[in-house]
């Protein structure tokens, strides 16, 4: 991945201050700003290429747009706060601390459990009232009891653990994780369908998208048990409060431990004042060990980031994290210009309608996304108002009714080769291009196959002409009286018809039209 430049930095909220000490230990200027309101968030991020944020910050799509960021970085581990898609688009890398607090959320998700078996709290809020009920706290013992873990990640992991210590038996559902690897932890895997009726306990440690939110709801606690217990220290909304409510109302729910709420605070008062529900102020990362893990983390990410050293995180960028290898940067150097060149010499006939990107070689078998991406940031360039990069081309491509396709096929050749296919205007353009000596070269353009291979650096001029013996003196006298000096030349080795030539040149002509007279097209680029 070519360097992502990240010089200054804005912590909008109370981060452990090993975060600043980091950033600042590598380089980077750091202003901690927490609390400002919106109107002020968004006069102050114009300055900084980099924002950190925990969850009370909103990096809504108003934030991003008034901003210049290259990251934005979340001290935690859900991105509910950051508008990922509006992020994406300016081509914004959005990265969190996916490991930050597991053992914090964890830790308090079994707390709730065991709390939820024995009322502990409300038992200690009649002590304190001075009462002594020892009757109506009747609570029950975990051991030989079902929990139900929707959601196999990190966290789901941590409390599946915990609570076999306490002989529970565990089960869980996970679209993602594989059984086998669940089976290693001592968890079941099934659908939610045989899940639901067998779990006397249940928690979810999903994220919140639209497949998950009220993923708990009137159908699914109406094939509970009676008396299911459930917990929620995830993300507001992925249990129906209302629901819930009525659930606890029936008792079709006997208890609720609830961390997080679809508003917060929360204003559903009848939910949080249920003498079945024990509720906490969103405390799964509030832990001083969780706080400072998850603010050194980010930090960690971010220099590891810039120094081009590893990707880690990153929830809208999946393809740059096999980009920091010296061959992916040369990989991606080749794409970017291989498409460069298409975009110069096809810049009369466009739009593009579709393009078709295939690889070839063994040496290029796991860089087909990021070629596929690089490819189209050299096609996209220079167009009205864009500015792709890896993050945000495919979205901008698919944006401009563009189909993409790419393939690749094995060889046994030593070298990778890539071949774009453009059809633009209803005809087709095509280039091949390779890395030779750790410099990306161009092998044959839209059927003219160079004797050598064409250097992709510098000034280059390229031109579509007849064969002639006067070809080149007569482009080079018309070069020169624009004082353009040509410093090389690659012909194609078919001599026969209209064919595409290149010269490196010392500077770019101001007037390409002073060409016409000699060549049927012309484009340049400096690369």
């Amino acid at each position: 991945m070519a360097p992502i430049c990240i010089k200054t930095v804005l912590i909008s909220e109370s981060v452990d201050p090993r975060c600043k000490a980091i950033l600042e230990e590598n380089g980077i200027r750091v202003t901690e700003k927490p609390n400002m309101k919106r109107d002020e968030l968004m006069a102050e991020i114009k300055d900084y290429d980099g924002l950190v944020v925990r969850s009370a910050t909103k990096v809504t799509a108003d934030v991003i747009n008034a901003a210049n960021l290259k990251i934005i970085g979340r001290a935690g581990t859900g991105v509910d706060n950051v508008d990922v898609d509006a992020a994406t688009k300016k081509g914004i890398i959005v990265m969190n601390t996916p490991s930050g607090n597991t053992i914090s959320a964890a830790e308090l998700t079994c707390a709730l459990l065991m709390s939820l078996s024995r009322f502990v709290p409300q038992a200690a809020m009649s002590m304190k009232q001075g009462k002594w009920d020892r009757k109506k706290f009747m609570g029950a013992e975990l051991y030989g009891k079902v929990l139900g873990i929707v959601g196999l990640g990190r966290i789901g992991k941590e409390v599946a653990s915990r609570m076999q210590s306490f002989g529970m038996r565990t089960i869980g559902y996970d679209p993602i994780t594989p059984p086998e690897v669940t089976a290693s932890w001592g968890v079941e895997q099934m659908s939610l369908e045989q899940l639901w009726p067998q779990c006397h306990y249940i928690t979810v440690h999903t994220p919140l998208m639209p497949s998950t939110v009220g993923l708990l709801n009137d159908e699914s606690f109406a094939k509970c048990k009676k008396g299911v217990k459930v917990v929620n220290c995830a993300r507001g909304g992925i249990i129906d409060e209302d629901a819930l409510f009525r659930a606890l109302e029936s008792g079709q729910c006997g208890g609720a431990g609830l961390d997080v709420f679809v508003e917060e605070p929360p204003k559903n008062r009848p939910l949080v004042d249920h003498p079945n529900v024990i509720s906490c102020p969103h405390l799964g990362a509030s832990t001083k060990e969780a706080q400072a893990r998850c603010g050194e983390d980010i930090a960690l990410q971010i220099v590891d980031m810039v120094k081009g050293k590893k990707l880690v995180g990153a929830v809208n960028a999946s393809v740059l994290a096999s980009t920091f290898s010296q061959e992916s940067h040369q990989l991606i150097k080749l794409g970017e210009a291989v498409g460069a060149v298409l975009q110069s010499c096809t810049s009369s006939k466009k739009p593009f309608t579709s393009i078709q990107i295939s690889t070839q070689g063994d040496c290029m078998k796991s860089s087909t996304g990021y070629m596929t991406a690089s490819v189209l940031v050299g096609l996209l360039a220079n167009g009205s108002g864009s500015c792709p990069n890896l993050i945000n081309v495919l979205s901008l491509a698919k944006e401009s009714g563009i189909t993409v396709n790419q393939a690749h096929c094995s060889s046994d050749a030593a070298g990778g080769v890539c071949t774009v296919e453009i059809v633009a205007s209803g005809s087709s353009f095509k280039a091949t291009g390779s890395v030779q000596g750790g410099v990306p070269v161009l092998l044959e353009l839209s059927g003219s196959v160079f004797r050598q291979p064409v250097s992709l650096t510098g000034n280059l001029l390229f031109f579509k002409a007849c064969a002639s013996p006067q070809l080149l003196s007569s482009v080079a006298g018309v070069l020169a009286t624009a004082g353009v000096e040509i410093q090389s030349f690659s012909a194609p080795a078919d001599r026969t018809g209209d064919l595409w030539y290149c010269v490196g040149v010392s500077s770019l002509p101001g007037d390409l039209s002073v060409l016409k007279p000699l060549v049927k097209e012309v484009a340049q680029l400096s690369i």
